[in-house]
């Protein structure tokens, strides 16, 4: 199935996405490649509230801003790791059979499904700017974010590979 698949099915579904990546047998490149999709959405989904900054403060231009964001997102990778470690050494203290590949796996899948509502954000920002249309938007994509990553840790920690 595709990724656009994927990010809708894990709004409503998003244990049969786990169990459908899981299916596919491990492969760390098709992990990477979810990590470094949702990085790419990422930026994209900051580029209005880039280009509103670049507005109200001409001295740094929209180009600066773009590169250091694309290089925080870049350095970022081993953050999404270590994330993704954390959480399996924390589902195994709760009884978790799963491996550091499914907890990756996990993240990364929940990360990419969460990222078109990062792109809705990214438009808030831009558009309206700070105040509490933009924080009851960030509120929903964190909430969204951690349903989805908690539903798909409870499926992959029942996988007992490593």
């Amino acid at each position: 199935m595709s990724i656009t698949t994927d990010m809708v099915q894990g709004w409503r579904q998003p244990q049969k996405v786990m169990q459908r990546h899981l299916a596919r047998g491990r492969s760390e490149p098709f992990a990477f490649s979810l990590l470094v999709t949702f990085l790419v959405l990422v930026f994209v989904s900051l580029w209005p509230q880039l280009s509103r900054q670049s507005l109200l403060q001409p001295e740094v231009p929209m180009v600066q801003r773009l590169v250091a964001a694309g290089l925080a997102l870049l350095a970022s990778v081993p953050v999404w790791y270590g994330v993704a470690a954390l959480s399996h050494w924390i589902a195994k203290l709760f009884g978790g059979h799963g491996s550091h590949y499914s907890a990756r796996l996990a993240l990364f899948a929940a990360l990419v499904c969460v990222s078109p509502a990062m792109l809705l954000q990214g438009l808030v920002a831009g558009m309206i700017g700070t105040g509490p249309q933009l924080s009851l938007v960030q509120g929903l994509v964190g909430l969204g974010f951690l349903w989805i990553w908690i539903s798909m840790v409870r499926v992959a920690e029942r996988d007992n590979a490593d």
